[in-house]
């Protein structure tokens, strides 16, 4: 990735607001729901009747976690109205077994009522389930639910194996170990896991797609069966069609429109979900011109597709980051997003700002500029930026669940702009969303140095043909998530968005961000 440009650093430079990123830190142990995180930057200039934007009114929910754990790999279910979310939930309690599956619930994607823990992990070293993996749950003919998962044991091979489940309610389960599907000779028994099972009306059975391994790359595999118990080999249904052998985790195929839609995450390098579209259940998918609808490094991660018969929408999670510090890596599992997709005329996808989200955060707050680098021209809700070095406008702090919109002007090519959060005396963020148009990317900064670093994530995009950028942030529980146009998702984790300043900034970019507003 190319550094911004040393004149535009020495610039910045001179004007002295390059700071160390301040950091916090959670413990490091135990959820991160129940640790405040504050910065310096939170501590500074409050008033004791109002010390963040909007304290006053009550906040949604919009990135769940549970008091339990972190979200993974999340497999919803939808019936009657609800979406019944079951995930992985990584208890991070030093125990040997790990990942049962627990159960979100929501009818709106705004209030989500946490169900608890409905499927054990084995109850000894020995058990193939000691660790629960990734699956799914259906409905059979006669309303009896299946769950397939995945069990995992460290200890033994074959490290994987599909595994069997049943209820009559969604919340108690019954295994059934001697379904357990074990991987073939032409697949790999150490990746075998993610069972993705539905029932084809056309040929009057199920089918179930399998994330494995063939002739040393990633592939997705058939089965079928008449009822749910034995399973039949149909070989290859998918193989990894991206430059690397990475494995493609968490599929899921449905219909939608007139176009099957074929969905996975790459393991590796990018660690990001794609999908691939087709006319027919059986392919052949092509690769969209976007595949991706969010960026890379487990930012957005193994999204599961899933409709309510007029709407789509994928779920996956936001990675926690190592020891919760800021600047570190990322992690597995974390909090749940959820983006609603919307269809092309030509069948690809594209994420927008969740309508019900949208309707309910429609409590608009007042929103005025705290800081302002003065070169700055505002006339009521726009800001004209005059391209001099570093130009920011700072508004105030941030606590709680917020939705963000401004349309954004004037752009050239070869500048770079975005948003600042954790802003600092100078009104400098510790945690950057950069728009770069000499990249034609979006970019994440999990720092200040934004001059001498390469991007946390990153997210590729066809700024320079862009006439304007409309914008929505989503803000909640140490995740933001951006919507570009109705056409890219963006989200990051950001602990110290919460307690912290945040604010619009230019680098020798005379952009106008109009509109500017921010709701609860």
């Amino acid at each position: 990735m190319k550094k911004i440009l040393t004149l535009v650093l020495i610039g910045v430079v001179c004007l002295g607001i390059l700071n160390g990123c301040t950091q916090q830190k959670e413990a490091e142990s135990g959820n991160e729901n129940e640790t405040e995180t504050e910065t310096e930057t939170a501590q500074e200039d409050e008033t004791p009747e109002k010390k963040y934007l909007g304290d006053d009114i009550d906040n949604v929910r919009l990135f769940p976690t549970s008091d339990a754990g972190f979200v993974g790999d999340p497999m919803p279910y939808y019936e009657n109205g609800v979406f019944h979310v079951f995930y992985l939930e990584d208890l991070r309690d030093g125990k040997l077994g790990y990942h049962p599956w627990s159960i979100f619930e929501t009818d709106n994607f705004y209030e989500y009522e946490y169900k608890g823990q409905v499927i054990p992990y084995g109850d000894s070293a020995e058990a193939q389930d000691i660790a629960l993996g990734t699956g799914s749950v259906m409905k059979d003919k006669n309303g009896m639910y299946h769950a397939f998962y995945t069990g995992h044991n460290d200890n033994f091979m074959p490290k994987e194996a599909v595994m069997h489940a049943t209820s009559q309610d969604l919340y108690n389960w019954t295994k059934i170990p001697e379904d357990t599907l074990y991987a073939g000779e032409n697949y790999s028994d150490v990746d075998f896991r993610d069972p993705y099972v539905f029932y084809v009306e056309s040929e009057s059975r199920y089918w179930m797609l399998v994330t494995t391994r063939n002739d040393r790359t990633g592939v997705i595999v058939k089965y079928t069966s008449d009822d749910l118990s034995k399973w039949t080999d149909e070989g290859i249904f998918f193989e990894n069609d991206m430059e690397s052998n990475s494995n493609l985790e968490c599929p899921s195929l449905l219909k939608y429109g007139d176009k099957w839609y074929l969905s996975f995450s790459d393991q590796w390098p990018d660690k990001q979900w794609h999908y691939r579209v087709s006319d027919a259940m059986t392919g052949p998918f092509e690769i969209p011109a976007q595949d991706v609808v969010d960026c890379n490094e487990n930012a957005f991660y193994a999204g599961r597709l899933e409709t309510d018969g007029e709407n789509l929408y994928v779920f996956g999670w936001n990675a926690t980051k190592d020891k919760h510090f800021d600047d570190a890596a990322y992690t597995w599992a974390g909090n749940m997003v959820v983006h609603q997709l919307v269809q092309a005329e030509n069948g690809d996808l594209f994420p927008i700002l969740n309508t019900s989200v949208k309707e309910k955060m429609n409590h608009e707050l007042p929103l005025s500029p705290t800081k302002m680098t003065e070169t700055i021209r505002q006339e009521d809700n726009t800001f004209a930026y005059q391209g001099d070095k570093y130009e920011v406008v700072e508004f105030g702090k941030l606590r709680g669940s917020y939705l963000f919109q401004t349309t954004i002007k004037d752009f050239k090519e070869g500048e770079r702009f975005g948003f600042a959060f954790n802003t600092d005396k100078n009104a400098v963020g510790s945690l950057n969303i950069l728009f770069n148009m000499e990249e034609n990317a979006i970019e994440f900064y999990n720092t200040d140095e934004i001059y001498n670093t390469d991007p946390q994530s990153e997210l590729a995009f066809d700024l320079q043909s862009a006439e304007e950028l409309d914008v929505s942030i989503l803000i909640d529980n140490w995740v933001v998530s951006m919507y570009v146009n109705d056409q890219c998702a963006f989200t990051a984790r950001m602990y110290s968005s919460q307690g912290g300043g945040f604010g619009m900034f230019g680098i020798n970019s005379g952009i106008r961000c109009e509109n500017v507003r921010i709701y609860k």
